[in-house]
């Protein structure tokens, strides 16, 4: 790493901080659902798929690596026959993972108002 990027503040609205980038890892659709399952257990790339309904296994794939290098989740490869892997949240993944976990009870806990928003949006969006 450059030592001149050492001693700068991150700030994730700049364009060319690496913040950015694992902010959108987290984020993102699929690297918040993984985060908040893993939350709950270490689990392998198949049951993290039945768990996180919708991702494609190639999606799955590219998120956990994305995770994976910036080291909020951990890969463990068991040798044994058949291989096993398992995958789960390191401390700081933890630590995001709660603080996502809070973001999505609190839009679930909302979810009427979202709704009655949506409504009344949509209805006035139809008035000519």
């Amino acid at each position: 790493m450059d030592q001149d990027q050492d001693q700068l503040p991150f700030d994730v609205f700049a364009r060319n901080c690496p913040s950015r980038d694992t902010l959108g890892h987290v984020t993102g659709r699929w690297g918040a659902l993984t985060l908040g399952a893993l939350r709950e257990d270490t689990l392998r790339f198949n049951e993290l798929r039945r768990r996180v309904e919708g991702v494609s296994e190639k999606m799955l794939s590219q998120t956990l690596q994305a995770l994976e290098r910036d080291g909020l989740v951990h890969r463990h490869a068991q040798p044994v026959n058949p291989p096993r892997v398992d995958y789960a949240l390191t401390a700081l993944g933890r630590e995001v993972a709660e603080q996502l976990l809070e973001l999505i009870g609190l839009l679930e806990s909302r979810m009427p108002d979202v709704l009655a928003a949506r409504e009344i949006y949509d209805a006035e969006q139809r008035r000519p």
